[in-house]
């Protein structure tokens, strides 16, 4: 194992590599229900990187858990008890690639903050439409991998609704170049769909083309108050 830790360092350098204390942070849930152990936590700076840390791991037989924000609420971020699981945080994979408003499109990396990417699309007069609780620390990898839907799911739809394209990196280690930016794309096999909500088991998701919308020309906010959930279903 340790010289699958050397491998790791070699491929993203030593100070993306975190044993003992500096793993801490990233082996317990934020509400501190769920923690295990880990062999390393890996934090790759590129697509390119991540897929070498997978063909590294592949080969050497170890299991990986990829992480995001870690604001999830049922522990699919967190390592078992084995120690014997890289953990692979995307947090380093933060950048806006790309933005095209002639297509109501921009291209981020999985490690991009949600609220970073809603703040990019505002200041650009435009609408990224997934809003949630954790949205000032979860990230996009996050929100991919689970299918979020957030506050506004039944007028923009969930995050299938909202991505056009993907770059994803395979169990193998292959990198999946997915990255369209068509509304109409009826070629062969939906694999972005069949990304989207495996949680990682098919694959790590590292960059996302993502749906703009325009900004709401007007805002109105309303309580109503029912007295029953039958009442609330009519």
């Amino acid at each position: 194992m340790s010289n699958l830790v050397d491998v790791l360092r070699a491929v993203v350098g030593e100070q993306q590599v975190l044993t003992g204390t500096d793993a801490a942070p990233c082996l317990t849930d934020w509400r501190e229900r769920y923690s295990g152990r880990a062999l390393a936590v890996v934090r790759p700076g590129s697509t390119d990187e991540v897929a070498a840390v997978v063909r590294a791991c592949a080969q050497a037989g170890v299991s990986i858990v990829p992480q995001g924000g870690n604001t999830g609420l049922c522990g699919g971020a967190t390592p078992d008890d084995s120690g014997r699981a890289v953990v692979l945080s995307l947090q380093r994979l933060n950048r806006v690639r790309s933005m095209d408003l002639d297509n109501d499109t921009m291209e981020v990396e999985a490690g991009c903050v949600l609220q970073t990417v809603q703040e990019v699309a505002f200041d650009a007069g435009r609408l990224f439409a997934l809003s949630l609780g954790s949205e000032g620390s979860c990230t996009i990898g996050g929100n991919l991998a689970t299918n979020a839907g957030g506050t506004q799911v039944l007028r923009y739809g969930t995050m299938r609704e909202l991505t056009l394209g993907l770059e994803v990196v395979t169990a193998q280690g292959d990198i999946w170049h997915g990255l369209r930016a068509l509304r109409k794309d009826n070629t062969g096999y939906d694999l972005r769909d069949l990304f989207i909500g495996s949680e990682g088991t098919l694959g790590i998701i590292t960059t996302a083309t993502l749906k703009l919308h325009p900004l709401p020309v007007a805002r109105c906010t309303a309580l109503l108050a029912l007295s029953s959930i039958e009442n609330a279903i009519a």
